[in-house]
């Protein structure tokens, strides 16, 4: 999976310092434990990522120095690959549903139907 430069950034960032990434790791489980499914549980985390990004920008110079068409110069940038390389790095997958258990649910009458 590749990411871009303010995913990347931040990616690195959480390398070098222990304490961020164990937040983000603990945020990351728990977005995925309260939602639905990974896409959505990406989604959420997205727009947090994003917020972050924005916040360590105003603090570390080199979030605010990191490209002048990247991060906040350029607008707000997608953070959803970053969303789900750490949902695939810290989460357990998600069991799917057995072909057998599809296969009865699809078998099961669905209601009587009468031609009139």
């Amino acid at each position: 999976m590749s990411l871009n430069r303010s995913e990347q950034l931040v990616f690195d960032y959480w390398q070098e310092s222990p304490d961020e990434r164990r937040f983000w790791q603990d945020k990351v489980r728990a977005s995925a434990a309260e939602a639905a499914d990974d896409f959505e549980a990406a989604r959420r985390l997205d727009g947090e990522l994003w917020a972050y990004f924005v916040e360590r920008s105003a603090v570390l110079p080199r979030f605010r120095e990191s490209s002048p068409n990247d991060g906040i110069a350029g607008g707000r940038t997608s953070m959803k690959n970053l969303a789900e390389l750490t949902l695939r790095l810290w989460t357990e997958p998600r069991k799917k549903p057995s072909k057998a258990a599809s296969r009865d649910e699809e078998s099961q009458p669905q209601g009587e139907f009468r031609f009139s």
